[in-house]
Parts: C-alpha cells; sequence; structure tokens
C-alpha cells in the first residue's frame, strides 16, 4: 500500500494534468495575462512536476542499491574480527596485545546489529525518513573498530595466517571497501534527499509550484465563468494537499 505523502505527490501531479485537459477545452475562453497561468507555462510545469517525481524514482532506487551494497558488505566483519582474534591468540603475542585485540573485536560485536535505515520508495507505503542517516556513524565505527584490530595484528611479528582472509593485506583491502561502499551509500542518501527537496520545490514551495499554480487557474475560471458554472465546478472539484 501507497504512504500517503507518496501517493499524495502523484495524486497531485495527476490532477494538475486533469486540470490543463480541463482549461485546453475551454479553447479560446481560456486566456489568462498572467503569463504562468497560460497553457504552455502549464504544460512546462506539468512537465518539470514530472521529471522531478521520476528523479525521486531514480535516485531512490541508487540509495537502495549502495544501501544494500554496503550491508552485505559490512556483513562479514563481525565474523572476520572474531577469527582474527583467534589467530593472534595462537601466535606468540603478549597478554596485553591480545586484549587490545579483543577490545576491538568486542566493539565491533557491540555495533554489528546496525543496518541501513530504508527509505521508502516513491510509490511504496512507509514515511519518508530524516535526510541524515542514522547508520552512518556505526558504520564509521566499525571501520575504526577494524583499523584498530588490524593495527594490532600488524604490530605483532608472529602473526603470519596461511588463510588469506586473515591475511593483513587483505583485511587492508576489505577495509578500504568497505570505506568506499560506505562513502557510496552516504552520497546515494544525499542524492535522494537533494531530489526529494527539488521535488518538494517543484509541487509545493516555489512561488510558481504546482499547487500555488492550480489555485491560481481555479480563481481565473471562477472570474471567467462564475462560482455556480459548472466549468468552474469542473476544476474546482480537482484536490492538491500540500504535502510535507
Amino acid at each position: 500500500m501507497a504512504s500517503t505523502s507518496e501517493t499524495g505527490h502523484a495524486k497531485n501531479v495527476g490532477n494538475f494534468q486533469r486540470l490543463i485537459n480541463f482549461v485546453t477545452s475551454y479553447g479560446a475562453e481560456y486566456n489568462p495575462s498572467k503569463t504562468m497561468l497560460k497553457l504552455p507555462a502549464l504544460n512546462a510545469l506539468k512537465t518539470a512536476a514530472s521529471a522531478a517525481m521520476d528523479d525521486v524514482v531514480a535516485k531512490k532506487q541508487a540509495e537502495n542499491d549502495r544501501t544494500n551494497e554496503r550491508s552485505a558488505a559490512f556483513a562479514v566483519v563481525p565474523k572476520l574480527a572474531t577469527r582474527l582474534v583467534n589467530a593472534l591468540e595462537a601466535t606468540d603475542a603478549s597478554e596485553e596485545k591480545l586484549e587490545d585485540a579483543k577490545g576491538f573485536n568486542r566493539k565491533i560485536q557491540g555495533k554489528s546489529g546496525s543496518s541501513d535505515k530504508k527509505s521508502p520508495d516513491a510509490k511504496t507505503g512507509e514515511p519518508e525518513p530524516d535526510p541524515i542517516s542514522s547508520s552512518q556513524k556505526s558504520f564509521d565505527q566499525i571501520i575504526e573498530h577494524l583499523s584498530g584490530l588490524l593495527a594490532v595484528i600488524e604490530n605483532e611479528p608472529t602473526y603470519a595466517p596461511n588463510e588469506d582472509e586473515l591475511k593483513t593485506a587483505t583485511v587492508s583491502a576489505l577495509i578500504d571497501d568497505l570505506t568506499a561502499k560506505n562513502q557510496a551509500a552516504e552520497t546515494a542518501i544525499t542524492n535522494l534527499s537533494n531530489a526529494r527537496i527539488d521535488r518538494n520545490e517543484v509541487l509545493y514551495t516555489n512561488e510558481d509550484s504546482v499547487v500555488e499554480t492550480a489555485e491560481d487557474v481555479k480563481k481565473y475560471v471562477k472570474s471567467i465563468y462564475g462560482a455556480s458554472n459548472p466549468k468552474y465546478e469542473q476544476v474546482q472539484s480537482i484536490e492538491f494537499k500540500k504535502i510535507r
């Protein structure tokens, strides 16, 4: 089921097209002096509104892809961190060094439940999220703790595992990959937030937004035909709502 807000955005754009269809059918009788109410301007505004809606859908898909990639990449970290500590315990590392490694592992395990807070696409049923990713701090901390664990094992001369995934070069490459995927996800979240702002400006907050222009069109039609005329009733019945 679509959310109230996202359904409302699409309904406003669809209703704006209905409004254009009606006033177009009035022919030469619809002849406003205000430029933004003329048919070319109305059609241009509808095109801009549809493009803004499409951009949100595209940015949402990119955000889904990047955050899913991030979640999958980070999912391997808790198990790997434990294996790294186990491998370190099989060396001649001091108790102090082992405790340092275990401390970083405990921190990683404590944050391992973090996951991306999914914001909805433009046609699904959840409220839109806060534009700042609530998971960012946790992902950053996991990278920080894994980097700390890597520093401990790199500083142990007797740490020389045969397993490729436990070697320091492999762990270092993983940290680089996690960092890149984390940044890509945060960039996608930012892009989606900006796309929603742009959409809201076109639909609601600009002086010549869809909702404001629709109301002005209704007033002009009323001035032509009067409040009791069926043609005014046609456009007056078309609903537009400002959505936060």
